[in-house]
């Protein structure tokens, strides 16, 4: 349980937050880099960590984020005019580079250098991994790009897609990193869950009679601080004399990289669009070879199956509650339809009457009681929360820190995103020393 006090530290990211600064130590991502598909396109508009901004790509390639607004009369650049190595405003044409320099202004004088003087906010990109990061801490304390695998992966081994949900951020993080959800939440009734539609022996044996299983599979969890953020470890008794382990990782400050037992593996990042909404990326790939059509068919979006993995995504524009519109992503099945739950199918296949996995991962996060932020001082958390309770407690102990000046380790070690998730059999009579080593599990690439 927080104090209200703790609970508006970790939720709150806009400019001037204790966290929003923290975030803002880090590269985050923006866009997929395909939404601006070339030189001089369309821009478009989004918020990141509580701010109006406009993304758009020059007549070079180069991708510029920008405050949302000319400098002039606060017009929205989002209209304006995309042309020679600039994004010109419509009303009286002042056009900005991709550094936010005003670089020309006709509605002044020919002679006149007023134009020198005016710069509006802008923030450094990258593009890595099919993303288009951005950079919104002190220029000085710029770190190098995090070392993802799936970034440093060719483009035909990974898919990466992004969508908008209504909720905090720590929400849908909390949900990532609960290690003991899958067997209610994703169960389906013939024992399959999961983006290859396998029976998960995490999850737990097929039912009998078409009916749900509510006893969790047994499994110890075991939840550390690491240097990358928090490593989790879970274990399910196969009956055969072995173990089956799953180890998943939270790398600070909102990654994640899930375990699965077969390639394609994958993560999702969670990045604060305002306090009560956040953009979802997703990251899958194959570490060794392209993905193969019926892969691409099983991960990706709007698949056709009746038991999907990936939101339905549409293409929107998203009102947020200040009156901003950003062009994203949306699920079609989302809060304003009741994910469009199915009554008969949750009654003879599946828990949550919810097709596709990660719906069932938005259903359960998105409004936690009133609001989009959940009170957290109203919980009452088990044992089986130690890795949110530890993620929490990593969270508030790096604000304070930089609070006092100690910049966050992990923005300055890009190496320590070079890692993976994994699983591991071992024999049942090891148990004891894996459970005091869980350690050894780490995976480096």
């Amino acid at each position: 349980m927080l104090t209200k006090e703790e609970n508006e530290i970790l939720t709150w990211t806009g400019p001037d937050t204790p966290m929003g600064e923290l975030f803002r130590r880090f590269w985050i991502p923006a866009l997929l880099a395909d939404e601006l598909p070339g030189p001089d396109c369309a821009p478009l508009r989004l918020t990141l960590l509580g701010e109006d901004l406009v993304a758009f790509r020059d007549s070079e390639g180069r991708v510029g984020i920008l405050d949302a607004y000319c400098a002039h009369r606060r017009s929205r650049l989002f209209l304006g005019r995309n042309e020679e190595s600039g994004l010109r405003c419509i009303y009286h044409g002042w056009k900005y580079d991709v550094a936010g320099y005003c670089v020309d202004m006709p509605s002044e004088p020919l002679d006149s250098d007023f134009k020198r003087k005016v710069h509006i906010k802008s923030y450094p990109t990258r593009e890595w991994g099919g993303v288009i990061w951005a950079y919104m801490g002190p220029p000085s304390l710029m770190p190098e790009l995090p070392r993802f695998e799936w970034c440093r992966l060719p483009e035909e081994h990974r898919l990466v897609s992004r969508w908008i949900q209504e909720c905090n951020y720590l929400q849908a993080v909390e949900g990532e990193i609960d290690p003991t959800h899958a067997p209610t939440l994703h169960q389906w009734f013939d024992g399959a869950m999961g983006k290859q539609g396998a029976v998960d022996p995490m999850v737990g044996p097929p039912t009998q009679g078409g009916k749900p299983m509510f006893t969790a599979v047994p499994k110890v969890i075991v939840s550390q601080e690491s240097a990358h953020g928090l490593t989790s470890a879970s274990y399910v008794d196969l009956g055969d004399g072995s173990v089956r382990w799953r180890v998943n990782r939270w790398l600070l400050p909102f990654f994640s990289l899930i375990a699965t037992q077969t390639d394609p593996r994958g993560g999702r990042c969670f990045v604060p669009v305002d306090d009560e909404h956040v953009m979802v990326f997703q990251y899958l790939f194959h570490p060794e070879r392209p993905l193969t059509d019926h892969e691409i068919q099983a991960l990706q979006p709007n698949s056709t199956q009746e038991r999907e993995y990936t939101p339905a995504l549409e293409r929107c524009a998203y009102w947020l509650p200040n009156g901003y519109v950003v062009d994203t992503w949306r699920d079609r099945r989302n809060l304003a339809n009741d994910y469009l739950q199915d009554r008969r199918l949750q009654q003879t296949k599946n828990v949550t009457g919810i097709r596709s996995q990660r719906t069932q991962d938005a259903s359960v996060v998105e409004r936690q009681g009133e609001g989009g932020i959940a009170d957290r001082s109203l919980e009452y958390l088990g044992s089986s929360d130690r890795s949110i309770i530890v993620m929490r407690q990593l969270l508030l102990r790096a604000v304070k820190e930089l609070q006092d000046g100690i910049e966050p380790a992990n923005a300055r070690q890009p190496e320590n995103f070079a890692i993976r998730a994994g699983e591991v059999v071992s024999p049942h009579t090891e148990l004891d020393r894996v459970l005091a080593e869980h350690q050894q599990l780490v995976v480096t690439v």
